[in-house]
């Protein structure tokens, strides 16, 4: 097939990327209000999201990822000696549509960039900011033949979607939204297309006794959550939602929250919040009147500037808020607790964050349904070479020809 290589592909993707590194390069500097207006997060926050979105995508990382899905980039140009001497050729699957979500800053990237490195043909549906627009442009200047393949256009929601052209006649969709939002894509496709949605998930943290030893291990762990926290003011799906905390340790989980409490201040320097949600204030006087009803109510913890708040020991018949930068913690015994929590609420957890990563924590997020877990304060910064949503990145956007 004509077009350029994937060697070409690659090496264009990566010169762009480093080039929205670059927080003067001047369209991401131009594209910032856009960002800010749209999520209502503040100018440090999307800094940082910006820088760990471009920063990863690197032509060795691209490169590394291709190799390890399809055993060679060459597979890519050929038929190539894959299984017991058989040859194969991964060839794209064709026009690949991505609809971007309402909140995450350019989740719609990294899908895009590995169905253009399978030389698919690649249409997405963008949010209001026009962020992907603005790198396809850049992505065109480094090689121009990717003009043709690498187009954007605005997205406003999917009330209508099972109406939409592009996607009916698209051979792959990825979509990021609601659920309702992705079931009516899914409706909407031909039959034989491929689907891969990622809806509303959690993420949630743990942190055991053997953690809490001492302030210093207590205040580490402490700092690493509120990092989780404060990032897109907790609306990713990576962000800190729900908190678990160990009795027994020589900090308890009261003293805990005290020193959570403080660490989250000190983030909030870092990453000032955005928008302020008026819902924090229904949420809170329900916990108030429930403190109210009992000496084993609920206690809370605010930040002096009434920013973030840690509500400690809430009902467990609750589920997590979802609000920004409001943590619920729960003092529990052990990790059964934990798991009735996540089962009873149904909660689909997309990252388990744990003060120390071990096969115990590893073999407890794995029966908790996470699809990535990870130390506390790294939640919000997965590596794109990682599956997402527990798919591959390529594997997708490929339809292998086998040859005997």
């Amino acid at each position: 097939m004509s077009g350029p290589t994937v060697h070409a592909i690659v090496r264009a993707i990566g010169d762009a990327a480093a080039r929205w590194s670059d927080a003067d390069f001047p369209p991401r500097v131009r594209i910032m209000p856009a960002i800010e207006a749209r999520t209502g997060y503040s100018t440090p926050v999307v800094e940082y999201a910006l820088d760990r979105l471009f920063s990863p995508l690197h032509a060795g990382g691209l490169e590394s990822v291709l190799v390890e899905e399809l055993g060679s980039l060459d597979a890519l140009e050929r038929f190539v000696p894959r299984k017991s001497g058989i040859q194969e050729r991964a060839y794209p699957v064709g026009r690949v549509v991505i609809v971007s979500s309402e909140t995450t800053i350019g989740v719609a990237l990294v899908p895009a960039v590995y169905a253009l490195c399978a030389k698919c043909s690649v249409l997405v549906k963008d949010r209001e900011d026009a962020l992907i627009g603005a790198f396809f442009e850049t992505l065109g200047d480094e090689l121009h033949a990717l003009r043709a393949n690498a187009r954007a256009e605005r997205w406003t929601g999917g009330a209508r979607a099972s109406e939409d052209l592009t996607l009916r006649l698209a051979d792959a969709v990825v979509a990021f939204g609601r659920d309702e939002t992705l079931d009516a894509i899914r409706a909407g496709l031909r039959p034989g297309a491929r689907f891969a949605g990622y809806g509303h998930r959690a993420s949630i943290g743990y942190v055991a006794r053997a953690a809490l030893g001492d302030e210093a291990r207590a205040r580490a762990a402490a700092r690493g959550a509120a990092r989780d926290l404060v990032l897109y003011d907790g609306e990713g799906c990576m962000s800190l939602h729900a908190l678990f905390v160990e009795r027994g340790g020589e900090v308890e989980p009261e003293r805990f929250g005290a020193i959570l409490i403080d660490e989250i201040e000190a983030a909030a320097v870092e990453f000032p919040i955005g928008r302020v949600d008026p819902r924090i204030s229904t949420y809170l006087a329900g916990v108030a009147f429930r403190a109210a009803l009992g000496s084993r109510g609920p206690r809370v913890f605010r930040t002096p500037a009434g920013d973030a708040t840690l509500v400690l020991d809430p009902p467990q018949h609750a589920a997590p808020p979802f609000l920004p930068r409001v943590l619920p913690l729960y003092a529990i015994e052990g990790p059964a607790e934990c798991e009735e929590y996540v089962r009873s609420h149904g909660l689909p957890l997309e990252a388990f964050g744990t003060a120390v990563v071990d096969d115990a924590m590893r073999t407890l997020g794995a029966a908790l349904g996470a699809v990535r877990i990870a130390p506390l304060g790294v939640l919000q910064a997965p590596s794109p070479s990682l599956p997402h949503g527990g798919r591959t990145r390529v594997s997708e956007f490929v339809r292998w020809v086998a040859s005997e």
